[in-house]
């Protein structure tokens, strides 16, 4: 019985092999394999029949080693719980994919230390860029590190204007001023905001990178073009972690001048004003509106559906990775600000407020 000289029944096929079945130089198919360097046409197409035949499958490291990329970008994501994320993240993967890149994905749970040691590991493992959500605008010296470290960095629904770096986010400020704007319009003037603010609790309020402060920022703006002063009594904020969203909530719609609207400035917080709600006999919309960020599954299958401000969380992935890939593949343009638009879905969860209730 005779054997394929050129790969044998138990070995794989080499670059000389696919190299001698498509009558090339070793060099030739090696910079046709890997896609660098100067090869004709012909040439090219014979070299990818020849690997397609022998079932060639090239060595990524040597490959890496050759042209200094792995194909790899990182993703360090803040909450990949969060329905936001998880959106922004099929985003990521999905457009990646297409071209020709593999994610290797970082949770923090809006930690900056953890942050910091995601974007260690990914940078050991030679990751040609990375995308980040920033736990913090501040706390950025592994950020700049990075960057300066010759691994471009794109960040995501966050902002660090001072970094210099690509961004992708919303107009966050915005679109919660015009959801306010709508409750304002429905004759409410006790409304409340709820929020996690993350690590950026202490920054200044009007920094433009948080997208938390930006977000509340646009509530008290809101407020104050409509003649509402106190902007602070219906305000709850707190802490990432180990903050309960019902419990910040049940505090509000239990007091004895309670709100008569909610902005809540995700969905999961949303939730925790809903079951707050409930706990309190109280009926959406008839004796409190509700409106939130992100139009999530259940926000649609509720009933009364929920009000929200939709963002294109795949979009905003998407988005990210093609200004990664344009700095990796060599883009020396300025740094980029990339705004996607929102949009407000109204339905059954807000109502006028009553004569009795305003």
């Amino acid at each position: 019985m005779t054997t394929n000289r050129r790969s044998g029944p138990h070995r794989p096929a080499t670059i000389p092999d696919v190299a001698r079945e498509a009558g090339v130089s070793r060099s030739t198919a090696s910079r046709a394999l890997a896609d660098y360097g100067s090869v004709s046409p012909e040439a090219r197409e014979r070299v990818r029949a020849a690997a397609e035949k022998l079932g060639y499958r090239p060595n990524q490291l040597a490959r890496s080693m050759i042209t200094g990329r792995t194909h790899t970008l990182g993703a360090v994501i803040a909450d990949i719980q969060n329905p936001f994320f998880a959106g922004v993240t099929r985003g990521i993967t999905d457009a990646a994919r297409a071209a020709g890149y593999q994610i290797l994905l970082a949770n923090t749970d809006e930690d900056p230390a953890a942050e910091r040691a995601a974007v260690k590991t990914l940078r050991d493992k030679h990751v040609d860029g990375l995308i980040v959500a920033p736990a913090s605008t501040t706390d950025t010296g592994h950020l700049s590190a990075a960057h300066e470290g010759g691994c471009p960095v794109v960040l995501l629904d966050r902002r660090v204007p001072r970094l210099g770096l690509d961004s992708v986010t919303v107009d966050n400020h915005g679109a919660a001023r015009d959801a306010v704007r709508r409750l304002l319009a429905m004759g409410h003037r006790r409304i409340a905001l709820v929020s996690l603010v993350g690590n950026d609790a202490t920054d200044d309020p009007v920094d433009p990178g948080s997208t938390g402060l930006a977000r509340i920022e646009g509530y008290r703006a809101a407020l104050r073009e409509a003649g509402v002063e106190d902007t602070e009594t219906y305000l709850r904020t707190g802490a990432f972690h180990g903050q309960d969203p019902a419990v910040l909530a049940r505090g509000l719609l239990d007091s004895p001048e309670p709100p008569t609207a909610v902005f809540a400035t995700d969905s999961l917080i949303a939730l925790g004003v809903l079951s707050a709600a409930r706990e309190l006999g109280l009926r959406v919309p008839e004796d409190l509106s509700v409106v939130t960020f992100d139009d999530t599954d259940w926000a649609r299958a509720l009933r009364p559906r929920i009000s929200v401000v939709a963002q294109p969380v795949q979009e905003l992935g998407a988005t990210a990775v093609r200004s990664l890939i344009a700095r990796v593949q060599g883009g020396g343009h300025r740094p980029e600000h990339t705004t996607l638009p929102t949009e407000f879905i109204e339905r059954e969860s807000v109502a006028r407020a009553t004569q009795q209730r305003k």
